[in-house]
C-alpha cells in the first residue's frame, strides 16, 4: 500500500471504533495470545527489553502492560548537568528548533499554530510564541512513558477531544493541522523562575488511551465529551518525573518561551532520542511572570 493510499483510507476508517477495539484487545487476559503478540512485536520492531524491569513475556498480565512497561531506574539516568534539558520520551525527532512566531512545524512546508494545538488558549500561546519547540514521534519499539524535561510546577491539565488519525511520517506529511486535530492532553507548567512551558501528548489511530498520575485514563473514553480542564497549581516536580503514558505509541510536543532553552546540535530532525538524555540547555537569566493559562471551555474535571 502506498503512503498516499494509506492516508486516504484513514478518512473512511471508523477511527475511534478501531481505537476502542484495540483498547479492549490489548487488555485481554489470555496468556497464549498475549505472549504470542508480545514476542511478535518484539521481533518485528526489534524492541529492546534489556532495560525493562521485567523482560519475560510471561511476566506481563496483558499486552498493554507490556507496552507501558516500566524501566529499571538505572536504565535512563538523568544528565549530570543541572541546566540540561532532558528528553521527555523515547522516539525520533520530527522537528526541533526555534519557533517562527506562533507557528509550529508539522512536516516540510506544513505548519500549524500554537494556539490551535493548545485548544484556543491565546494567552498560553502568546507566552510561548517565538520560543523553542520539539516534536518526538514514538514508534512501537519505544518506551511509552513520558517524563518531565526540566524541574517544574504543574499548573493545569487540559484534555482536548479530537480525531484519531495516525501520526506516522506518511500521515504527518499529508494531513494538515494533524496535531491540532487529534485528541490530546496539554500539560501547563512553570519553572522555578516563573517561566511557563508546556508539553502535549497527542493521541493517534489505535492509541487506546492517554493517562496521567493525577487523572488516571483521560483520552480513553467511548465518548470523549467536551474539553476538560484540571486546575492543579502543583505538584512541584523534578526533572525526569513521570507525567503520563501512552497505551500504544504516538507523539510528544514540548514548547518553551523565548530566551529559556537552546537545543543541542545533535537534537535535530531524524535523530533517535532516548528518554532523559540531554537534548539542550536552559539559558541563564530567564524570568517571567507565573502563567496558569486559560481555556475556552472549563467543563469537567
Amino acid at each position: 500500500m502506498t503512503p498516499s493510499l494509506s492516508v486516504a483510507l484513514q478518512h473512511v476508517y471508523p477511527r475511534r471504533l478501531l481505537s476502542r477495539l484495540v483498547r479492549h484487545a490489548t487488555r485481554l487476559r489470555f496468556p497464549p495470545l498475549q505472549q504470542w503478540l508480545i514476542r511478535t512485536v518484539v521481533r518485528r520492531y526489534e524492541v529492546d527489553l534489556s532495560d525493562a524491569v521485567e523482560s519475560d513475556p510471561r511476566s506481563w498480565p496483558t499486552f498493554n502492560a507490556f507496552f507501558t512497561r516500566a524501566l529499571r531506574p538505572e536504565a535512563r539516568p538523568l544528565p549530570a548537568e543541572p541546566d540540561a534539558v532532558a528528553a521527555p520520551s523515547d522516539g525520533t525527532v520530527q522537528h526541533a528548533g526555534d519557533l517562527a512566531g506562533a507557528a509550529l512545524v508539522q512536516a516540510k512546508s506544513l505548519t500549524y499554530s500554537i494556539e490551535s494545538l493548545l485548544g484556543g488558549d491565546r494567552e498560553a500561546a502568546s507566552a510561548l510564541a517565538g520560543g523553542a519547540a520539539a516534536t518526538i514521534y514514538l514508534a512501537p519499539r519505544d518506551y511509552h512513558r513520558v517524563h518531565l524535561p526540566i524541574d517544574g510546577t504543574l499548573t493545569s491539565l487540559v484534555h482536548l477531544p479530537g480525531d484519531r488519525f495516525s501520526v506516522n511520517p506518511a500521515t504527518t506529511e499529508r494531513i494538515r493541522y494533524l496535531f491540532a486535530r487529534n485528541e490530546r492532553v496539554v500539560f501547563h507548567f512553570r519553572d522555578a523562575s516563573g517561566c511557563p512551558f508546556a508539553l502535549v501528548m497527542v493521541g493517534a489511530l489505535l492509541v487506546g488511551g492517554i493517562e496521567t498520575p493525577w487523572t488516571g485514563p483521560v483520552a480513553d473514553l467511548p465518548d470523549p465529551g467536551p474539553t476538560r480542564r484540571w486546575e492543579l497549581d502543583g505538584p512541584d516536580l523534578e526533572r525526569g518525573a513521570e507525567i503520563g503514558r501512552f497505551n500504544m505509541g504516538s507523539t510528544v510536543i514540548v514548547l518553551f518561551p523565548p530566551g529559556t532553552v537552546r537545543w543541542g546540535p545533535a537534537f535535530r530532525t531524524g535523530a533517535p532520542v532516548r528518554c532523559r538524555q540531554a537534548v539542550g540547555r536552559l539559558l541563564p537569566g530567564r524570568s517571567a511572570a507565573p502563567h496558569r493559562g486559560s481555556a475556552p471551555d472549563r467543563s469537567g474535571g
